[in-house]
């Protein structure tokens, strides 16, 4: 069965230009600008649109009239919210043009909402990457390999399986390829279940998803800079020298940190110049001649360097990097014409395979600095890609490090509670000054005190110094809020942990299965058995039985496990936990899973037209001997005195 897509607008190409996020915000926006009489004319739009972030800075009222006028010829006509959502559309047309922006999407960090044309180069290269790692998998073999002239790329795309095979190359076990419909010919609601699971295991793996949003996996983005981080590569401290810099370090997307990596090799060998793109800067392939010649010396030679001709020297680096066992995805046309997409891709396959980084004492040591408690770094995760999830324009590579300025965490709560921010007073990076810091940071937990939550002794100085556990139990503390809110919208009233552990049980129940859960907390959730049985209950074709196990041991637990996150999100819930945090009993995690479900079910019912079921979650007893939850089920959680170590909270 298809799933509900949140706020429904009538015209698919309008719907397909804005993420779920931004049209609830949006939707918000022209629902307040209604007068007493229910009416929006295109004259009140103005202010409203100049209200927006993505305008303040860009236009005044007075310049957002004259778009208008430019574009309607009468201004008084009352228009409803997809005439609002056009409206919305030309100005961000006239905002990319002011801007001149024309990022490419292979190093993007942050989302757009325009679509991204793909050049036969680029099809080719991403052909060449599906060609290579698919080769061998069982249901795509016989469509394999994809001849990148024809669009027979896009054409086997359509049925979601082989977007699906990609998350798994580039992150290994991400989806249970059991709950993947892969018979021969699919319908439109197996297809569309393919392309749901698809979309949520790209969100959990990091994924930039707006729109159809799975570019990246196409194009191996996420698999080519994997390792580009300090846990999977330690040895990337070599290229710092102090603590501070190694901070710095962690705090760097994949595609900077590559730079970096390159401009560290560069210097060393001699090089004067500083690379800052995969563009301009690769364009003549001597940037290339001079890295390989420092990495791989013993298959360069001076004839690479003095060519003259850019197209046959890039052709000689070309040469070079297949020796390295670098797989020819580009040619030297590519280089030769700056494509950032191909060369970015290029220099992470030669880091891969020729990283050059030496493995001392140092880098040991530091490696064992770098171990963390595995449940924190779950945490960490899960919060870092929901941040990135809700489209906020920066991009967070690492929590604890990226949100010390507050900037993001300031878009996060603009995101999840719209109006909540003063943007007047808020500090956009670069920020230099601590205390422009500190100021974000009060704001933050200011609006935190304004939504009720539990901020005990916390001030802004926590934030910006880095207290890892405040900072997981407040970002905690905002996913909750988030989650409640939506539940909330749904039911118009407010909702408890303790409702959603009700609701649970009674569907479960009410399905006529036997599991209950105590809480979120009960070890018996560690079978996966309940979540299984809920998933059932609320769509009872989703989860085949047959491949279920009776969670005996750490091994069934874990495929129980896998299982349930990959059927949740093949329904459309959008979720960041792991398999062990099923198999440990996250309580947290347990929350979030089971809130999820609850909310695609009951969007599910409203769509159909049942609302009815939105009053009973309270006001129905539970059925005779079901467990209910306390309301302050999760008040554990909150942040309070123990949280904060930080001097600056108790002055």
């Amino acid at each position: 069965m298809s799933s509900y897509q949140g706020v429904l607008v009538s015209d698919q190409w309008l719907q397909s230009q804005f993420t779920q996020v931004e049209l609830r915000t949006l939707k918000s926006k022209f629902f307040s600008a209604r007068t007493q009489q229910g009416r929006v004319t295109l004259a009140e739009l103005p202010p409203v649109l100049a209200s927006l972030k993505a305008f303040s800075e860009m236009f005044s009222e007075d310049e957002i009239k004259i778009i208008l006028e430019e574009a309607h010829s009468d201004m008084g006509e009352d228009i409803d919210f997809e005439a609002f959502l056009r409206a919305y559309l030309t100005l961000q047309g006239r905002a990319i043009e002011k801007s001149g922006s024309t990022r490419s999407s292979f190093i993007k960090s942050t989302t757009t909402t325009f679509h991204h044309a793909i050049n036969e180069s680029e099809k080719a290269s991403y052909v060449k990457h599906i060609n290579n790692y698919l080769a061998e998998d069982k249901f795509l073999k016989d469509f394999l390999p994809i001849n990148p002239a024809t669009d027979a790329l896009f054409e086997l795309a359509k049925d979601g399986v082989l977007l699906c095979k990609l998350i798994n190359i580039a992150v290994p076990g991400t989806i249970d390829e059991r709950a993947i419909n892969t018979k021969k010919v699919l319908n439109p609601w197996e297809r569309n279940e393919n392309h749901t699971l698809c979309l949520n295991s790209a969100k959990a793996i990091g994924c930039t998803v707006v729109n159809i949003g799975t570019q990246d996996l196409v194009e191996g983005r996420i698999q080519l800079l994997a390792d580009l981080n300090l846990k999977k590569t330690p040895q990337l401290v070599e290229l710092v020298d102090s603590s501070q810099e190694v901070e710095e370090l962690m705090s760097l997307g994949p595609e900077k940190v590559l730079l970096k990596w390159m401009n560290f090799h560069l210097k060393k060998a001699g090089y004067q110049k500083q690379v800052t793109n995969f563009s301009t800067d690769l364009k003549d392939g001597e940037v290339y001649a001079h890295l390989l010649n420092a990495l791989a010396p013993e298959h360069s030679t001076r004839d690479t360097l003095e060519t003259e001709d850019p197209t046959e020297r890039a052709n000689k680096v070309l040469e070079i990097a297949e020796k390295l066992d670098c797989k020819r995805y580009l040619t030297p046309t590519d280089i030769v014409e700056g494509s950032a997409n191909l060369n970015l891709a290029f220099v992470a396959q030669i880091f891969q395979h020729r990283n050059g980084l030496s493995t001392d004492s140092k880098t040991s040591t530091f490696a064992e600095m770098m171990t963390d408690d595995p449940e924190t770094s779950r945490e960490e995760r899960c919060f870092r890609f929901w941040m990135n999830s809700l489209g906020i324009d920066s991009h967070v590579n690492n929590v604890y490090e990226d949100v010390k300025n507050g900037w993001s965490l300031l878009e996060v709560m603009e995101k999840i509670y719209p109006g909540s921010v003063n943007w007047k007073l808020a500090n956009k990076p670069p920020i230099k000054m601590p205390f422009k810091q500190v100021e974000n940071c009060n704001q933050i937990v200011q609006i935190g005190k304004e939504l009720n939550l539990s901020l005990v002794n916390v001030a802004g100085n926590d934030i910006v110094a880095g207290n890892k556990k405040l900072i997981l139990a407040f970002l905690w503390q905002l996913m909750r809020f988030s989650m409640l809110q939506l539940l909330k919208n749904l039911r118009a009233k407010e909702i408890t942990d303790a409702d959603i552990l009700n609701w649970a049980n009674r569907t479960v129940n009410q399905a006529g299965r036997k599991s209950q859960m105590e809480s979120f907390k009960d070890k018996s959730l560690s079978t996966g058995i309940f979540f299984l049985e809920l998933l059932s209950a609320v769509e009872p074709r989703v989860v085949n039985w047959g491949l279920v196990t009776k969670g005996r041991n750490d091994e069934e637990k874990k495929m129980n496990a896998t299982y349930i996150i990959s059927v949740a999100r093949k329904l459309g819930c959008s979720i960041f936990l792991l398999p062990e945090d099923v198999m440990q009993v996250n309580q947290k995690m347990m929350l979030t899973l089971t809130a999820s479900i609850m909310y695609w079910s009951l969007q599910k019912q409203v769509a159909a037209g049942n609302e009815k079921v939105l009053d009973d979650l309270s006001e129905t007893p539970p059925p005779e001997g079901e467990v209910t939850a306390p309301s302050g089920e999760m008040s554990d959680l909150a942040v309070d005195d123990s949280v904060s170590e930080s001097p600056t909270a108790e002055e």
